[in-house]
């Protein structure tokens, strides 16, 4: 558990899942003593890539320092909130909702959810000067350990040093923190999924630069001026500013969805036919590019058209209008002859003719004919990089959070829940997870749960939220909220209260888990590192300080089986243990011999028992006890089943 994690981590250095990855698939290129032969690995890129020792990269002070953050595992465990999880409302909700350091929960995410989570949207500090972004980070090396992992020298990894213990608000520092955070979203992305990152001017070109660094510039699909302040900011010097951005970039492949056909309906869609169908006029005149009749003769020719009865026929050159008709060809000017976008007998004119109308332009004082391009329903609109929605704007995000009862001070411009909305309609299908890791207000679960009950859209979210101190004296601390992970929390509670209000027959899900990622403290640390279980006495102190429930969820994460898993407690005469699919968790002291036997009952004459990996916590067995189950699972090994059991003991 934490002690092993603890020893390992002290091994990591920079790049380590490069390198795990390059010893997986290219063997061949290292050295018996694990150095990277790069003339060999050369070999094998040569016909298809071009290998110079220069080129374009993004280089910062302390970017080592960050990658080896992002191999590093964290040593924080995680604690179920029991009293609210087991709540009628949340029980069987997969929603999750963490508190506790982004780094540290996406490192746990990734044990569980690796490639698995579709949209993920961040909104992390933008590094104004003013936003109280400054980097401080929990990891306590020293100048001469910083010198031997990173290969740096005394005067850079002093620099290190100061930028992560001296609260820096530089672009370096502001770097360093981004980079492993998003090292690590990226390896949770579907390779079809997609990442939405707010930020605004200050940080947006050293952002664009370190996703092109971690997901590759030929993965980047769009920068989206999102115009949250239409007036612009009353405080800017030269330029008031009226938006912000979103940077969208991919993992691999990703298909980005259409908006609703109500927006177009709305915008562009305004005529209705006779059986209530809609549909917008498009000029059937030639404009852009080679729109002059002398670009393509064949396509002027005349329409003739009744004002009175309203009929359009298609003319012929050099023939007149029938009586009480009127002439109408392509004109780009009073004087200059354009062209019609179809041919005289093409198919498009033969299948959209009954679609064309006349309509006089009094601004050009002159006729034209239209086609009436009608809405499919299903079709929908692309979306475009401007987003100028009466949603997006800052002024909605304050509305919707004070509409649920909060003061406006409580958390000053939680972001616009349409904002969140319409990237979740672009980047998000039925059964799919959306991650938040800066989490504020929980703007992104609203959203969600919007989608839920509007969009009958059946997908999940995961929010992790840092417990950051609110300001002293402030008005969300007055209101009883001392860290902003509660405001975020009870914005959720309150948000699904007035949906199931609006909406008493919805069974959608509206609750969630929470979980807490927490250090272990110091002193308990100097237990593990002294414990004995060589005795014939059972020292359950360690036990009693994590507790079953936070060992259990912990493990579960670790092992691949998430927050929603299908474990069950197991009964062996009177000994509670834990399967879940392929582990069975020993968890609990008082592992007796009739509690063993039972267990290898079980997986004797219960052909659906049968969990390949037993996983003991260390700390609650005596040396009587391990070598009893050690012995009974070599009789399993051994036997006419053959079974193939690991004995995984965890510290």
């Amino acid at each position: 558990m934490i002690r092993d994690i603890m020893m390992a981590n002290e091994a990591v250095t920079p790049n380590q899942r490069e390198m795990e990855i390059l010893q997986e698939y290219f063997p061949s290129c290292f050295h018996s003593d694990g150095s990277f032969d790069l003339t060999r690995f050369s070999e094998f890129l040569k016909d298809k890539v071009n290998v110079t020792k220069e080129g374009y990269e993004l280089k910062f002070l302390g970017k080592n320092y960050a990658r080896m953050l992002a191999s590093l595992d964290t040593e924080t465990v995680i604690v179920p909130d029991d009293a609210h999880n087991s709540k009628p409302e949340n029980i069987n909700s997969e929603n999750v909702y963490i508190s506790g350091d982004n780094l540290d929960g996406l490192k746990h995410l990734l044990k569980s959810y690796s490639g698995k989570i579709k949209c993920i949207y961040i909104d992390p500090p933008y590094n104004t000067g003013t936003d109280g972004f400054v980097y401080n980070d929990k990891f306590n090396f020293t100048i001469d350990v910083l010198m031997e992992k990173l290969s740096v020298s005394e005067e850079q990894a002093q620099h290190i040093l100061d930028l992560t213990t001296r609260g820096s608000s530089s672009h370096s520092a502001w770097l360093m923190f981004m980079y492993p955070r998003l090292q690590l979203a990226r390896q949770l992305l579907s390779y079809d999924g997609a990442i939405f990152i707010s930020i605004d001017f200050n940080e947006l070109s050293n952002l664009k630069l370190i996703c092109n660094d971690i997901f590759g510039e030929e993965n980047c699909i769009g920068c989206i001026a999102n115009i949250n302040n239409p007036k612009g900011r009353s405080d800017d010097k030269y330029f008031a500013t009226a938006h912000e951005y979103i940077l969208v970039y991919k993992r691999k492949e990703t298909v980005i969805n259409a908006f609703d056909a109500e927006e177009k309906v709305l915008k562009r869609y305004r005529e209705q036919d006779s059986n209530g169908k809609k549909y917008r006029l498009i000029d059937l005149r030639k404009t852009g590019d080679a729109d002059l009749r002398s670009d393509r003769e064949e396509m002027f020719y005349p329409f003739y058209y009744n004002e009175r009865t309203k009929n359009l026929i298609l003319g012929e050159k050099g023939l007149d209008a029938p009586e009480g008709y009127i002439t109408i060809v392509p004109m780009k000017t009073a004087t200059i002859e354009g062209r019609w976008r179809w041919g005289h007998d093409d198919e498009a004119m033969q299948e959209g003719f009954k679609n064309l109308v006349a309509q006089y332009m009094p601004q050009k004082k002159q006729w034209s004919i239209f086609e009436k391009d009608y809405l499919d329903e299903d079709e929908g609109v692309t979306p475009t990089t401007v987003w100028n929605f009466k949603d997006v704007n800052s002024e909605r995000g304050t509305e919707t959070f004070t509409n649920l009862g909060f003061e406006k001070e409580v958390f000053p411009k939680p972001k616009p829940v349409g904002t969140i909305e319409r990237i979740l309609k672009i980047g998000t299908n039925d059964n799919d997870i959306v991650l938040d890791f800066f989490s504020g207000s929980a703007t992104t679960a609203h959203a969600v749960m919007n989608k839920l009950i509007c969009d009958n859209k059946k997908i999940k979210y995961i929010l992790v939220q840092l417990q950051e101190k609110t300001k002293v004296n402030s008005v969300a601390e007055k209101n009883g909220y001392s860290t902003i992970d509660a405001i975020g929390q009870e914005r959720i509670k309150r948000a699904a209260k007035k949906l199931r209000e609006e909406n008493p027959d919805t069974t959608a899900d509206l609750g969630f888990k929470h979980y807490t990622l927490r250090e272990v403290n110091q002193t308990t640390l100097d237990k593990m590192e002294s414990f004995d279980n060589t005795g014939f006495i059972t020292d359950t102190t360690i036990y009693d300080e994590f507790g079953v429930r936070t060992v259990l969820t912990t493990w579960l994460v670790h092992d691949n089986y998430g927050f929603v898993n299908n474990c069950k407690m197991i009964d062996f005469s009177g000994y509670i243990a834990y399967w879940c699919e392929n582990h069975l968790y020993l968890i609990n002291p008082g592992l007796t011999e009739e509690a063993i036997k039972a267990m290898i009952e079980k997986y004797n004459f219960e052909g659906e028992f049968n969990p390949q990996n037993i996983v003991l916590f260390g700390y609650s067995f005596n040396y009587v006890e391990m070598e009893n189950l050690k012995t009974n699972v070599k009789i399993l090994r051994d036997s006419e089943k053959n079974l193939k059991i690991n004995l995984d003991i965890r510290y």
